[in-house]
């Protein structure tokens, strides 16, 4: 792994995936398994790899532990995971330390200990407040267990809880779109992540859309239920800093997604991990198998790595930097690429200002929420000009 002066540089962010889950959710095309059995084997290899990306020296300002579901470890388990990261990398109260779980699979106590171990940040997969949906999207949990879940950890005492919904599904209308946020914004969470249901190959939602089980929502009716969340929730307070994600205010927008969307480095640890610290990147066996081989022969459990060049870097830029309300800093663009970039890309620049797709001063450029729901096209008729 390329982490030569980390140490020196600015704090880096850890992901801990945890590849654990007692059912694989139909359209997750994240890699996990359900042989819980194995946990233990894992949890070794784990403190392994991050004791061996600790003599770098790195110290690290957000910690997020995802999965799979990591909640269906036990508190202790957790706790020795955070113990580890803590001696590893440096963690102060100050930390960002956020901790996904399902509703299916905590509980007050186990809240109670995740805030005890220094968890700040809660992200809990809701996906739906409807029974329906949840049964569709093959969720182990009801509509009643996840406004408890909520409410279990605010009783916990964590200020800072975010939300995950999905929209999109074949069927759903803007009235029961609207249900979904309205009970979210009840329940007064810091950040909601708003997703777009998709169908990723491989994953059995794939396969079910394929043989004609049911049929997709058009894609006008999905644009406009994208329209409607920005516009209730921008009513309701919060904030849409990026394309799917929402907070109550800067400060409780996601420090460690903010990391993957700015080019700052990241490292991740467990089966299926990515680390970034351009222009490396690098990640870890999408195999729990592989993962533990390679490191029972005191190996890093590296699959593969590459070194960006100078226009894969610029693509990122303009793709990660387009997601965010922020949009582009023209000036750090130029300082980074060497190029005035009201200039190189002006002939896609006038088409999409145009169509009221990008809103552009002398400072920044943006999407518009017009131009969020075409940002591969804009990207596309920008990168064509590299």
């Amino acid at each position: 792994m390329a982490l030569e002066s980390t140490a020196a540089a600015q704090p880096v962010g850890i992901y801990i995936h945890i590849p654990f889950c007692r059912g694989k959710c139909p359209y997750c095309d994240f890699y996990s398994i359900s042989a819980l059995d194995r946990i233990p084997a894992y949890l070794d290899a784990l403190q392994w790899e991050m004791q061996q990306a600790a003599e770098q020296g790195l110290r690290a300002d957000t910690l997020y532990i995802g999965g799979g579901t990591p909640s269906v470890l036990t508190p202790r388990q957790m706790g020795r995971i955070v113990d580890t990261a803590a001696v590893c990398f440096n963690l102060t109260p100050t930390t960002e330390m956020t901790l996904e779980v399902n509703p299916a699979s905590i509980t007050t106590r186990d809240l109670q200990d995740y805030a005890a171990f220094g968890f700040n940040r809660l992200n809990i997969g809701v996906q739906s407040f409807d029974d329906r949906n949840l049964a569709f999207l093959g969720r182990r949990h009801s509509a009643e267990q996840a406004l408890t879940a909520v409410q279990a950890g605010v009783a916990a005492g964590f200020n800072n809880i975010g939300l995950d919904l999905i929209f999109g599904l074949p069927d759903q209308t803007p009235g029961t779109w609207k249900k979904d946020l309205l009970q979210a914004i009840r329940l007064g969470p810091k950040h909601l992540a708003c997703y777009m249901l998709s169908y990723e190959p491989g994953t059995r939602l794939h396969d079910d859309l394929q043989t004609g089980r049911f049929a997709p929502l058009s894609e006008l009716r999905v644009a406009d239920l994208f329209r409607m969340t920005h516009d209730f929730l921008g009513a309701a307070g919060y904030d849409h800093y990026e394309v799917s994600n929402y907070a109550r205010g800067s400060r409780w927008r996601s420090k460690h997604n903010q990391k993957y969307w700015n080019g700052h480095p990241y490292i991740g640890f467990g089966p299926s991990a990515h680390g970034c610290r351009l222009p490396h990147r690098w990640w870890n066996h999408r195999s729990l198998d592989a993962y533990l081989e390679s490191i029972g022969r005191g190996t890093p459990p590296l699959a593969d790595e590459e070194v960006l060049s100078e226009e894969q870097q610029m693509m990122e830029a303009l793709f990660l930097g387009l997601r965010q309300s922020d949009g582009i800093d023209l000036a750090g663009f130029q300082n980074r690429f060497q190029i005035d970039f009201k200039l190189f890309f002006h002939t896609a620049l006038d088409r999409c200002s145009a169509e009221g797709w990008i809103d552009m001063d002398d400072r920044r450029c943006r999407l518009t929420v017009e131009g969020m729901l075409f940002l591969d096209r804009i990207v596309d008729e920008l990168v064509e000009l590299i």
